[in-house]
């Protein structure tokens, strides 16, 4: 099978660098690795952080030393912002500015950019002793944001939010109690996989 190869950057905090697990096993290269099986070759370049919000990613974007263009770009940014107690309008304003640079990153093509949402963590061994309702709704309420602004920029959007129930599959969570294991990231990376390879083919 002939491959073609795309190069592929990934913007975000713990959530896409894979805090918890291997960095083989975090879901840009799970994705990558689900590609290839499709003839695919796609080389991820990682831009994250633990614990960083919007306004941090966006520094460590201006500290880092990336190439204008990529045939790719996911985004999933803003649990930190969430759980720092931010406000969501600034939120908001960061969030459409960092949009607006990964469609610049993919050529000013909308369609080769992937938003995913904030993964719900008050599911999590983590949240224990804490209002998970309140932050469940603090969650649902930042992916209103960010699945409006994705909207209105015309990228893709995956929702991985409810994906992770660790409160009742406990395999589901890396050692930390807190973020996705090898496991739940595979489950993000087949969404992102298969809507990339219907862009891409």
């Amino acid at each position: 099978m002939l491959q073609m190869n795309y190069r592929y950057l990934a913007l975000g905090d713990s959530y896409t660098i894979g805090e918890g697990v291997e960095f083989h096993q975090n879901f840009p290269n799970q994705t990558a690795r689900l590609l290839a099986q499709q003839g695919l070759s796609v080389k991820p370049i990682v831009v994250a952080k633990t614990g960083w919000t919007t306004s941090e990613l966006q520094a460590g974007i201006a500290a880092s030393a990336l190439e204008e263009k990529y045939d790719i770009v996911s985004l999933l940014i803003g649990v930190n912002n969430q759980y720092r107690g931010e406000e969501p309008d600034v939120y908001a304003q960061q969030f459409e500015e960092l949009l607006n640079q990964s469609i610049r990153f993919a050529s000013d093509n909308p369609a080769n950019v992937f938003v995913l949402s904030i993964p719900d963590w008050s599911s999590t061994p983590y949240a224990e002793g804490r209002n998970r309702d309140q932050i469940s709704k603090e969650i649902h309420s930042f992916n209103l944001i960010n699945k409006r602004v994705a909207q209105q920029e015309k990228v893709n959007y995956i929702d991985i939010t409810g994906s992770q129930r660790a409160v009742e599959d406990l395999s589901l969570v890396a050692p930390d109690g807190l973020h996705p294991s090898e496991k739940e990231y595979r489950r993000w990376a087949e969404k992102l996989a298969q809507a990339i390879q219907k862009q891409l083919k």
